[in-house]
Formats: structure tokens, sequence, C-alpha cells
């Protein structure tokens, strides 16, 4: 069957039905029963949360809560794919390059002591993830694999650029840093008056690249 035929078939036939889109009410309430999931695995974990407790704090039954998100576990999906879609908004269309990544970790570090809920559902899920089964497994796997792989891009570019010297051990160094910045969230968590998450960073990331950074600057 040739084009043309096929679009004055589809014309004679009508207008073809658009997908659905979710009214505003219904968007609304999905973002409601988000937050609330986001803050009751936070304080809770996935295991120890259920839906219906979740469903109960958002004034729904357990039925017209799956109505909006099919499992437990697509629940988990949506509230992690929330926390993820926040941070790739702040660091914007593309990302600082060379040791100005490092920056904007410390950046990063910085608001995320202004954001304890979303602190501590990182801090908890990723934690309880590396139990047999858990639905957040991979997520946090392939997380890890892709912070360490940045940043020790960040790390080359850095040596590229004549930041640093070409001997710096990247991946080891890139893995030091993503261990710092979360076990500190762990520390600040605990104590949050007692820890300078940003400045405690700064000062690790000076001090693993001291003696590797170039006294000549970038090069030419």
């Amino acid at each position: 069957m040739s084009v043309d035929s096929s679009s004055e078939r589809a014309v004679a036939a009508g207008p073809v039905p658009r997908a659905r889109v979710p009214r505003p009410e219904s968007a609304r309430r999905r973002e409601e029963i988000l937050a609330i999931a986001m803050e009751t695995f936070a304080t809770r974990g996935y295991h120890n949360a259920s839906l219906a407790e979740i469903a109960e704090r958002a004034g729904l039954t357990q039925a017209g809560l799956l109505h909006h998100f099919r499992s437990k576990t697509a629940l988990l999906s949506s509230v992690l794919e929330l926390r993820d879609n926040s941070e790739i908004e702040q660091l914007g269309p593309e990302r600082p390059h060379g040791l100005a990544f490092l920056d904007h970790l410390v950046d990063t570090v910085r608001r995320n002591a202004e954001r304890e809920g979303i602190v501590r559902l990182y801090t908890v899920l990723s934690a309880e993830s590396v139990t047999e089964g858990h639905p957040a497994q991979e997520f946090f796997r392939r997380r890890y694999e892709g912070l360490r792989a940045m940043v020790a891009e960040a790390l080359r570019e850095a040596c590229d650029l004549g930041e640093t010297r070409a001997d710096l051990d990247v991946e080891g160094v890139a893995a030091a840093i993503v261990a710092v910045m979360d076990g500190l969230q762990v520390q600040w968590l605990l104590a949050p008056r007692s820890v300078a998450m940003a400045d405690t960073t700064r000062r690790t990331i000076d001090a693993l690249l001291a003696g590797l950074r170039t006294s000549t600057g970038p090069a030419d």
C-alpha cells in the first residue's frame, strides 16, 4: 500500500485518538503520594514500610494507591526516579569539566545539607540495597558505577587540561571521593551540628589531590 493511499484512508477515518494525558488533579495526587512514600521509605526503610501505611497517610485505600502505582516496587522506582531527576535538573544541560566538576560536587553536598529528607532516603535505601533480593539493588549498583565513572572522567579531563599531573590514580581517587561523600552523610544524619559536610568534602578532595596539582595551571 502506498503512503498516499494510507494517508487518505487515515483522513477518511477521522482524527487519530490522542494518548491519554493524566489529568492535573491525578498528577497532583501522584506527587502527594510520592512525597509521602519518600518520607516513609526514608524513615522506615523499604521492607518495613507498607503500602497500607502509605495509603492511609495519603488518605487512600490500598486499592486506591495501587490505581496510581501498580506495586510497592513500582512506587519505589518512581521515588528513586524523582530523586534522580532533581539532581539532573541541578546539574544543568552540561556538567562542568575537570576540577570544576569536583567543585560542583562540593556545591551538591552543600545543597544536600538543606535536604535532610532526600539525604535520609538515599542513605537508608542504599544501605538496605546490599541485602539479597532488594528491589533497589541494581539501581544503586548502576548509580555507584555511574558516579565513580563520572568523577574519574572529570579527573582525566583535569589531567588533559593540565590541572593535575598525569600519574593520578583516577579510579582510586574517584572511589575515595564517592565514599567520603556517602560516609559523611551518615555522620551528618546522626549528628548534624557536629559534621560540616561541604567543608569536610572540600578538605578531603584537596588532600587527595595534594601534590598532584600542577603549579603552572592549565596548559595552553
